[in-house]
């Protein structure tokens, strides 16, 4: 399906934001110094995230070596004793995990003991609390990546974050060539900007099994194309997301990143 599809060339990132490149800069030096501000410590022990972090740091609730701490800036070290609430804080190990979602599972963070959540399936195999990088409705299917790295959590689920997400879309009715067509001059217009970067028709299926690539986590643009051209989805089945694929992935199973796919992902 990846060797139908061509990746767009004008969507291009953005380099250009002074935020973003203080950013990198500050994740650079965390890394080479080897210390990690206090904030981020407390949320990746799985207790809150970074900005709920900040307003405990600033109530005076976390110490460090027996010194309450409410500067924003402090960094600590892997053998600094960290306590929030006079309690010590364990830092969650960073997982990731990609499942393979099935049909009529839902992904519902404010439940997750319901039998058909999909972090149900997830915590077979990982201990630690994680959530999920975007979502997928009840009838959707397929990739969905789950981690407790807050950082790379917030930088994939950005709305102006561009990465690479393929579909395989079955309609209710063939598409025809006059719209397969008015969807192509859509992504090949230089003045349109849209999301969608490649559309297809499935080789070797009908003409209602649709191959779309897309630049964004939401899947609403999908939607919103066909729909507007008089199309009703069936179903939706994510099997390409950011460089992972679901190869030797069974549907309902998860496994966890290789080294390799995690630096993958962080460098996006």
């Amino acid at each position: 399906m990846s060797d139908q599809i061509n990746r767009n060339p004008r969507f291009k990132k953005n380099n250009s934001s002074n935020n973003t490149f203080r950013k990198r800069q500050n994740a650079k030096k965390e890394s080479n110094d080897g210390l990690t501000r206090l904030n981020k410590h407390v949320a990746n022990s799985g207790i809150c995230s970074r900005r709920e972090a900040d307003k405990f740091i600033e109530a005076g609730l976390v110490s460090v070596n027996g010194k309450v701490i409410t500067s924003m800036g402090y960094k600590v070290n892997k053998t600094d004793i960290v306590k929030f609430n006079n309690s010590k804080i364990r830092r969650e190990k960073e997982q990731y995990v990609l499942l393979n979602k099935p049909k009529n599972y839902v992904t519902n963070t404010k439940d997750p003991r319901k039998l058909n959540s999909v972090l149900r399936l997830v915590e077979r195999i990982c201990k630690e609390q994680l959530l999920p990088v975007g979502k997928l409705d009840r009838i959707s299917t397929g990739l969905m990546l789950f981690t407790n790295d807050n950082d790379l959590l917030k930088k994939l689920s950005s709305k102006n974050k561009r990465i690479k997400i393929i579909y395989q879309v079955s309609l209710n009715k063939k598409l025809s060539s006059l719209d397969f067509k008015k969807i192509q001059d859509s992504v090949t217009d230089k003045n349109n900007q849209s999301l969608i970067s490649s559309v297809a028709y499935m080789q070797g299926k009908d003409k209602n099994e649709i191959g779309m690539e897309v630049l964004s986590i939401k899947k609403e643009v999908i939607y919103n194309t066909f729909e507007a051209l008089g199309y009703e989805i069936v179903k939706v089945d994510r099997v390409y997301y950011a460089g992972l694929t679901k190869k030797n992935l069974a549907r309902k199973e998860c496994r966890f990143l290789t080294d390799e796919e995690i630096t993958i992902l962080k460098r996006l």
